[in-house]
């Protein structure tokens, strides 16, 4: 009888150009679906109505439905998913932005099927997988952001771990993401996605700037 490792080393040996878009993408729906949390860190590339600006930061991960994007600069810059609300605050600004997460729309927002049973086939449509170098590359519309995401690419190793993920949106405007240091199921406090305003903040509702 095959173990689930010895399926995948099977799997992994057999040529790129040979293993089936849908065996690719169970791998990757596989690799996620079995962790619990994550963190990486990322560099953030946008391009777009005539700005061009990285930011770097980390980003955890937390089953079910957690996310926190901490950018280093500046310094207490965050987008928080708690599971029920995103929100958005950068140190200075008067307000803090609260979207109830069922309504939101924001470009981080593709990650967001990491954080529950993951099956890429029923978030993106016109899924297409080709090789690419020692891994492979996704792309595809996420559902939903039809109107605003022209196309979808995340480029992902042979054993189905998200490297890059890279938004073209229907304006032209381009938002890229590198991920590096990928910790796995290591220990997440739930109060690192307890967002609470500075004194002075008040909340709002709304999306967030680019």
């Amino acid at each position: 009888m095959l173990t689930r490792a010895t399926l995948l080393v099977a799997l992994l040996c057999v040529p790129l150009w040979a293993q089936s878009n849908d065996a690719v993408v169970r791998r990757v729906d596989d690799h996620y679906n079995h962790l619990s949390s994550l963190r990486a860190r990322y560099v953030e590339q946008y391009s777009g109505m005539g700005m061009n600006k990285t930011e770097t930061g980390t980003l955890l991960l937390k089953k079910p439905g957690k996310m926190r994007w901490s950018y280093d600069e500046p310094v207490g810059k965050v987008f928080v998913l708690d599971g029920k609300y995103a929100w958005f605050y950068t140190p200075g600004d008067a307000q803090a932005q609260r979207v109830p997460a069922k309504e939101l729309d924001d470009l981080r927002s593709p990650l967001r099927f990491l954080l529950g049973h993951t099956q890429l086939k029923k978030e993106l449509e016109n899924l297409t997988v080709t090789p690419e170098g020692s891994g492979f590359r996704i792309t595809g519309v996420p559902k939903g952001m039809e109107q605003r995401v022209k196309l979808l690419t995340l480029d992902v190793t042979a054993d189905g771990a998200i490297q890059t993920m890279r938004i073209e949106e229907v304006g032209g405007a381009v938002t890229g993401f590198v991920f590096s240091n990928m910790e796995e199921n290591v220990p997440v406090k739930s109060s690192e996605f307890v967002f609470t305003p500075p004194v002075g903040v008040t909340i709002v509702k709304g999306l967030p700037p680019v």
